[in-house]
């Protein structure tokens, strides 16, 4: 008998929306948590269209919208090459091959093959902290998805809606605290903006925002209600097991 501890494993399987969507991901360091899957449920996408994640990481959105709307086509950016190989795991794994596709690339330098112009829909969670401004323990191993690098939320914001096509929409989610920055960014360039925040539950302050937009409009900006996500017992609300478990989508 070996004296030697096994090692953990490297990567662990994972379900998202009551099942319907197998994740293979990283044992340790950045894990999807619940981000991804409204981010995905607020994308207006309808059949046939073409929506691009920026940034996707293990590509938890592309499949959550994959799964939501049928013949839907999803492509992933991502950066990091390990993510890249795990995000083409996954479309298989999902049999999602004939639909969705992920190449590696930096927003600052993107593929050629990526087109601007191209999308209907674009999707991104881009990094919540400032660099410099986040704890130490957040510059682990997961400070590439956390912690801005090259590309700021500036730069986050304009690849998205050079990528989209003329009325397509950019969607985001991030902090509310960064509420002023992200709408700064897109003040002047899209309108329709959508502000829809993520209540953790009745009276709290929202966490979370997502924000849409839609590129070459001018229609006035709205907040929406939002949704709240806990009940009183920290139970998930019935509209957030909606979006988590049933994989519907969100009204903006």
């Amino acid at each position: 008998m070996s004296e030697h501890p096994a090692e953990e494993p490297i990567f662990t399987e994972d379900r998202l929306l009551g099942g319907r969507i197998r994740l293979k991901q990283p044992a340790l360091g950045y894990r999807v948590a619940i981000d991804p899957v409204f981010l995905a449920a607020a994308v207006p996408a309808e059949p046939h269209q073409l929506v691009l994640d920026v940034g996707c990481g293990a590509g938890a959105a592309m499949l959550c919208l994959a799964a939501r709307v049928p013949h839907s086509r999803l492509v992933g950016l991502e950066m990091q090459r390990d993510l890249v190989r795990l995000a083409g795991d996954n479309i298989i794994l999902n049999g999602l091959e004939a639909r969705a596709s992920v190449m590696i690339g930096d927003l600052l330098h993107p593929p050629p093959r990526l087109s601007p112009g191209a999308f209907d829909h674009v999707m991104a969670n881009p990094p919540f902290h400032r660099r410099g401004d986040a704890e130490p323990a957040a510059a682990s191993g997961k400070s590439a998805a956390t912690i801005e690098g090259d590309a700021d939320l500036a730069g986050w914001v304009r690849f998205s809606l050079a990528m989209v096509r003329s009325k397509g929409t950019v969607t985001f989610i991030h902090r509310a605290d960064r509420i002023d920055a992200l709408l700064g960014q897109i003040a002047g360039r899209a309108g329709e903006v959508v502000v829809f925040p993520l209540w953790p539950g009745e009276g709290k302050a929202a966490s979370r925002i997502l924000v849409r937009a839609r590129k070459q409009v001018s229609t006035p900006a709205r907040l929406a209600p939002g949704l709240v996500l806990h009940g009183d017992q920290g139970r998930f609300s019935a509209g957030a097991e909606g979006v988590l478990r049933e994989g519907r989508g969100l009204e903006l």
